[in-house]
């Protein structure tokens, strides 16, 4: 049997496959980032099992998170995405998402992609953190606080600290799982 994170044990098998496959390797590609943004985003106030319950529907509704596409989504299209039982209906929640993909875009033509812009928080490599217990594991850190109010000031709206620093944990950005976890040593070597 599996020794992994106190947050993934006794869950369902979705949820597991999440943790053992997903959380916390290192993200490259621009367009897992925008996903992981609005999956991040759209937790707020939510479980995460809420929302990885609707990641299909938000791969559908989002046409698997192709930024480009989502930045050109139309009024009609924002308002026929608040009938849509798939995702979170919240009408601030889908209008951030077709923002942050517009912000998205923008910070590519500066810095030539948002993985680069995005990994410098952490000057490009993860941070490998030796917590034996997730209550040690902190919400938020200098980092995450520093990415924030950059992503703010550039238009991105869902990313307070705590989201942000969420976010870091899901993308490799930091590898939180704790040390008697399988992934952890598989991922401290990334």
């Amino acid at each position: 049997m599996k020794k992994r994170c106190g947050w993934a044990e006794n869950q369902d098998e979705n949820y597991q496959a999440y943790h053992d496959e997903e959380w916390g390797v290192p993200v490259k590609d621009d367009r897992v980032w925008f996903e992981f943004l609005t999956l991040e985003g759209a937790q707020a106030g939510l479980s995460w099992a809420t929302i990885l319950n609707k990641r299909k529907g938000y791969r559908k509704a989002f046409v698997d998170f192709d930024y480009k596409k989502v930045a050109e989504f139309s009024e009609e299209k924002i308002q026929a995405l608040r009938e849509d039982a798939s995702i979170v209906r919240n009408q601030l929640k889908i209008r951030s998402t077709v923002g942050n993909a517009k912000a998205l875009i923008t910070v590519q033509k500066e810095f030539g992609s948002f993985n680069d812009y995005i990994w410098q928080f952490v000057g490009g490599k993860p941070i490998v953190n030796q917590w034996k217990d997730m209550s040690e594991v902190p919400v938020s850190t200098v980092e995450s606080d520093a990415m924030s109010k950059d992503l703010k000031k550039r238009g991105f709206k869902f990313v307070g600290t705590t989201i942000c620093y969420a976010l870091m944990q899901a993308t490799g950005m930091v590898n939180d799982h704790t040390t008697d976890c399988f992934c952890y040593p598989n991922l401290r070597e990334k």
